[in-house]
């Protein structure tokens, strides 16, 4: 500890990192399910949550290059899960928006994923769900920290 604030040591860090890939994989699976990759699954739940986006903005949000975001985008229309739609204030770019069918293939991966974390909780103590609970706060800080770096 310095100052109050704990120290992570290597294992713990190791530790933490491992329960997090775990945990990704088993939500990603409800992705694959839907024939999604997991970029494409994330791609979709923004632009299904945000309504019609620019293509710079989600590519800022997702955290992915334009050559990537346009080959994720294509596939996704090509699916009919998206469509592009002419900005109307810039006649050189375009917007997405997820069409009804989007809209679904996204609530039943968000509800997939849900039910799979019910059930993992289900199984675990009072106890750790408690805890877990109460660590909501830490880890939502943990997931949005590399987003305030300058």
């Amino acid at each position: 500890m310095t100052a109050d604030r704990p120290v992570f040591d290597s294992e713990s860090v190791a530790r933490l990192r491992r329960v997090i890939t775990r945990l990704s994989r088993m939500l990603n699976e409800s992705a694959q399910a839907e024939g999604l990759t997991p970029s494409q699954a994330s791609v979709l739940a923004v632009v299904g949550g945000r309504g019609p986006i620019g293509l710079a903005e989600l590519a800022e949000i997702e955290g992915i290059n334009p050559t990537m975001l346009s080959r994720i985008v294509s596939k996704l229309d090509t699916l009919g899960l998206l469509r592009r739609t002419p900005h109307p204030n810039d006649q050189r770019a375009a917007l997405v928006e997820a069409t009804d069918a989007g809209q679904a293939t996204s609530e039943r991966i968000r509800e997939t994923r849900s039910m799979t974390v019910t059930k993992i909780l289900d199984t675990l103590p009072a106890d750790t769900t408690a805890t877990l609970l109460l660590a909501l706060p830490a880890l939502e800080a943990l997931a949005t920290a590399n987003d305030r770096k300058p």
